[in-house]
């Protein structure tokens, strides 16, 4: 049953990362697969070429916001919401929030980012008819580099907050109920019992997606930024990964888009891998 999984992860995970070469060499696509394995190296050249360019300083610090201010707003949420859902006694009300909440996780982004751009819009989108009927002037949301972090963050948090509550649930559902009967028993009330004995009972799940999280710092949705950015708000929307799109796929510098991605997934697996270091260090939880 397993063999599906690794011939998938080998074909689109593992067989890819002989093409990391380019990021050393100067490819060209006459030169085809082979001129891969027989290209011109030039050693560091694509590296320094990114660090020395006017968007390196830009490209890191959007990619590196949008993700932590994701982590910052978005991770708890859905730990809140686990918590909440637990304590609803009605199963049918209880199974009932769930699936509401879980639906939007399996809206296409297309459709997401088209839902925003029609209810933002500032001629006949319903948010700015709000603000025009208590006698503000329309926004134009989706052109103000202002407003472009807080659409990402925010859509993305309602999006994926009762899809990734699930695991937190069942973490939740796996502590005996003998454990809050003597926590009742001892006179706890919902709050102590939630802090005392729910939180720490689910830490190392909270501790292992954290990592994960953290890993991540720098892989921010190309999909979503690519349909909600624009020229207009490239100052605070431009990230690695459309910069990479634009480079590799437009432009056709594949060494150099080669070569800025690399260094992405470098940082990301520098991340985990501290990350995972001092979490095994302060709290005996870690992934390896």
């Amino acid at each position: 049953m397993i063999i599906p999984v690794v011939i998938y992860f080998f074909i689109f995970n593992y067989l890819p990362m002989a093409g990391l070469v380019m990021a050393f060499q100067n490819y060209k696509i006459g030169n085809g697969v082979i001129g891969i394995f027989t290209g011109e190296w030039v050693g560091l050249k694509w590296f320094k070429r990114f660090f020395d360019s006017i968007y390196a300083g830009r490209l890191i610090r959007n990619t590196f916001l949008l993700n932590f201010y994701s982590l910052i707003f978005g991770f708890p949420i859905p730990i809140i919401f686990a918590l909440c859902i637990t304590q609803i006694r009605n199963k049918f009300l209880q199974k009932g929030a769930q699936v509401i909440t879980y639906l939007p996780y399996f809206i296409s982004t297309v459709v997401v980012v088209g839902m925003m751009t029609n209810f933002l819009s500032p001629s006949t989108g319903i948010v700015n008819q709000v603000i025009q009927a208590f006698g503000g002037e329309p926004i134009n949301f989706m052109s103000e580099q202002g407003w472009f972090r807080r659409l990402y963050v925010i859509s993305g948090s309602w999006q994926s907050f009762g899809f990734n509550s699930i695991i937190f649930v069942a973490a939740i559902m796996g502590i005996s109920n003998d454990l809050y009967e003597a926590m009742i028993m001892d006179g706890a009330n919902l709050r102590q019992t939630i802090w005392h004995l729910t939180l720490p009972m689910i830490r190392p799940t909270i501790v292992l997606l954290l990592i994960m999280s953290l890993g991540n710092i720098l892989n921010v949705g190309f999909e979503k930024v690519f349909l909600m950015y624009n020229e207009a708000v490239y100052e605070t929307a431009d990230v690695i990964s459309t910069y990479v799109y634009r480079q590799g796929i437009t432009n056709q510098s594949y060494s150099y888009a080669a070569a800025v991605g690399l260094f992405n997934s470098v940082v990301g697996f520098t991340l985990v891998s501290v990350a995972n270091r001092l979490s095994r260090k302060l709290s005996d939880t870690a992934i390896w």
